[in-house]
Formats: structure tokens, sequence, C-alpha cells
């Protein structure tokens, strides 16, 4: 059996990887346009900020650990154009610019994405950078200690864009946030966490300018000296990118079924709608179980699963995925968040009519040396009261408590299950009632009062 593999990131090394192990005798092809691979973009504002001090620390696999395997390793070669019916590849070597072709049995597109790029004026200005891959790691890592760049501007105010922030302001740089949306962080949190977000920044003396549109980017000497929006103009030496991605996928436009973002379609085996081409990662749909839609969800957590079901699936369907919550957290300053599920406002968008259980509690008895406060926040259906997302935020680190919630989603639990699942009791960690269960008590009381009110 002969399998091509484009693009080595994370679904792609774990589809290689565990493919080698199902499949020994098989002949194994990567081709990758860069000269690295498995690189942890999540860690580039860790390495600005001083917490990560070794880039090299960023990659877990190796091109030469893939040849080691029996892996035809091709770095640097770009594929041009993919023939879904012949079942071959044109593809260019980046570094002796010679074309050839290749053919495949089964073709695994593990392509990934790449961040969104305005076509705005000012746009090809130097300094304006992206935070991707390794290369623009380095470039962001070498304007974060060029004593030159004063004032950052990041725009995105996501996960990456948040944590880029904090790491430049912990550089001394002067830093402003821009995002059309009102608040940090309003795809992965609803308002009154963001709030402490926003806080958190401003008193670190960081500009947020939300609720702002960029429009151009003027500069000087061709680099970029100012970021325009839609209410004002903010001083910028350097300028990061973070609006979102889009899906590596115009190899196979028109010859498999796409979402409207180019995302591949795949079932929950890991195919496209060609029985010989399977996709993972960022470049893919995946199943979203709160909603129960398929839906474009690039996150690092995803591509390994979905990578590793590629090689289980490659030749029969065998294990299928059991879908995702869009489980994700986050430190910001002093602060620890954990999200999974629907937001109320993402519930809302998607049509689902839900209700809200909050609760903040000491984590442990207040009888213990510390206690702090953890606010844990569930999202449920209104008919069925099935849990359908959460969110929880504190100061000591309790996010894998979110990981406990993301099962409980894919599970269909309901509040009242939640409230008395057994979970241990020791005055070291928690109290006698989890605060997973004092949510769903409290969600059950939610519940009852809504119940009582619309009998009355």
């Amino acid at each position: 059996m002969k399998i091509a593999v484009i693009g080595c990131t994370h679904a792609g090394t774990a589809a290689i990887l565990n493919t080698r192990k199902l499949y020994p005798e098989a002949e194994i092809t990567v081709y990758e346009r860069n000269d690295t691979i498995s690189f942890l973009s999540c860690g580039i504002a860790l390495y600005v900020g001083g917490i990560v001090k070794d880039a090299n620390g960023l990659f877990y696999c190796s091109p030469e650990a893939l040849n080691e395997l029996g892996v035809t390793t091709k770095m640097q070669h770009d594929v041009l154009a993919i023939d879904t019916k012949a079942k071959s590849l044109s593809v260019r070597n980046l570094q002796t610019d010679e074309v050839f072709t290749d053919t495949y049995d089964k073709l695994v597109m593990t392509t990934g994405s790449w961040p969104i790029v305005p076509s705005l004026p000012g746009i090809e200005l130097k300094n304006i950078l992206l935070s991707k891959n390794y290369d623009h790691a380095k470039a962001i890592i070498a304007q974060a200690n060029n004593p030159e760049v004063k004032n950052v501007v990041v725009v995105g105010a996501g996960y990456i864009g948040v944590e880029l922030v904090e790491a430049f302001e912990m550089q001394g740089k002067k830093v402003t946030l821009i995002d059309v949306s009102e608040r940090v962080l309003a795809k992965y949190l609803d308002a009154e966490f963001t709030t402490v977000t926003e806080q958190a920044m401003q008193a670190k003396g960081i500009t947020l300018a939300l609720n702002e549109c960029v429009e151009g980017f003027t500069g000087r000497d061709g680099s970029v000296t100012t970021v325009q929006t839609n209410h004002g103009n903010h001083e910028a030496d350097l300028v990061i990118m973070c609006i979102g991605f889009k899906p590596n996928t115009a190899l196979l436009q028109g010859q498999v079924d796409m979402l409207p973002n180019g995302a591949i379609l795949v079932d929950e085996y890991m195919r496209s709608s060609n029985p010989d081409i399977l996709a993972a990662g960022d470049c893919a749909t995946i199943y979203y179980n709160p909603t129960k839609t398929w839906q474009y969800i690039p996150l690092a957590t995803n591509a390994v699963r979905m990578g590793t079901l590629v090689a289980h699936n490659l030749v029969a369907p065998k294990l299928r995925y059991m879908g995702t919550q869009g489980t994700s957290g986050i430190k910001v300053y002093d602060d620890n968040y954990a999200a999974t599920g629907l937001t109320v406002e993402l519930a809302v968008e998607a049509g689902v009519e839900v209700e809200v259980a909050t609760i903040t509690d000491a984590y442990r008895p207040e009888f213990m040396p510390t206690h702090e406060d953890v606010t844990l926040k569930l999202v449920y259906r209104r008919d069925n009261h099935v849990i359908v997302g959460a969110q929880l935020m504190s100061k000591i680190d309790l996010t894998p408590t979110i990981n406990t919630i993301s099962l409980a989603i894919q599970k269909e639990t309901t509040i009242e299950e939640l409230a008395f699942v057994d979970f241990f009791f020791q005055p070291h960690y928690n109290k006698p009632w989890n605060i997973l269960n004092l949510a769903g008590l409290e969600a059950m009381q939610v519940a009852s009062a809504e119940k009582f009110n619309e009998v009355e």
C-alpha cells in the first residue's frame, strides 16, 4: 500500500507515526513545504514571555525521526496539484525547483490552516507579522528582543492574541489589543469571565481597543508606524495579526465535499467524500457534540486525535470519532480559565435554548491554610437539562475540572446526574460536595425555579 501524506504538523505527525505502527510494510511518503515538523505554535507567546527558554522544545518530532521509521520524508516540497481520478500528485522541490509526479493508493490530507490575512491598505509593510509556524515565531521573538520596538499592536483577541499581548507587556512593551468584538475571548467565555480578564490586562497598562475594526496601516521607510481603525489610530512599531485561520484545501477544491470556508467534510472515520482520501486537523471539519453538527474547530488537540484515527481507518472504518466539545484553557496573569462546549452567546447563535447556573465557592474547606475561590458556570438545555457547556475561573489551577464537564457533554449528562456523581473528598483537594456537584445542585434549583415560574 502506497500512502501519501501532505502536511506534517500535528495531524500529519500523528497519522504518520500511527500508520507506521499499524502498517509496517506500507510505503509512506510525506510532503512538507517547510523545513520543520510538529511545531507547537501555542508556545510562541510562552517563549516571548520568557517562560519557555529553548524554542527547540516546541518540537516533539523531527524529519530525522520519521526517516528512521522508514518514512520517505520530503521536506521543502510543495504539492502543486492533485489528480484524484489518476491518484497522482504534482510536486515541486523548493530547493532545486524540480517538478515531478508521484502516485498514491491512499491520500492523507493534513495540510492544516493558515492565518487569515485581510486585504487592507498597507498590509505589505514590514513588521506586520503572523503567528503560526516556526519562521513566524523566530520573527516575533526577534522583534520582542528589539529595543527599538516599543509599541506593539496585536489584532485579534482570541487565545493567541491575548497570550501574545501578555507576553509583550512582560517584555516592557507598550501594547494595544484590537478586536471587532466588544469583549476579549468572546468565543470561549461569557461576559462575567472576560470582564475579569480585561480588568487584569488594563491594570498592567494594556490598551484594549475593543469594538474596533482595522481599516489599514501606514508606515515610514517601508515599516509600519500606525494602525488605522474605524475609531482612530494606534501607534505601532510591530503588528501581529491573529484574527483567525482558514483551511489549506485549495488542492482539493471541487474534488471533495467542503464547507463554504473550504474545510474538508469528513465522516466519523475521517473519510472525505472520496473513499481514498482521508483528512484530519485544521484542514477538516469535526463533529461538535453540543450542537450535533459538523464544524470547523482548529485545535491541536482535535488534530492529534483525528490524525491518529486516520491511521486506524486508513483501509477500512474501524474506530469512529466520538466528537469534540472544543475544550480549551488559558492562563492570563494570575487567573486560570477553562471552557468547553457552548457559551450562552454561542447557544443563542446556534438556536439552542439554554439555562445557566453559576456558583462561586472555596475549592476546599475554609479551615485549610488556603482556600481560593473557584467560579464554575454550567450551560444546559432548557428542555431536557442535558449539559452543553461550562466555563471555569480560579486563581489556583483547577482547569482539569473542565475535562470532566467535557466528558459529561459527550455522554449527554444531565444536571441532575452531575449533582450526584461520585467524586472523592479529601480536605487537601476539595469539599464533601465537589464543586461539580455544587454546580449541578445549583442548576437543579435554577431549573426548579424556572418550572415554578412557568406554572405561575
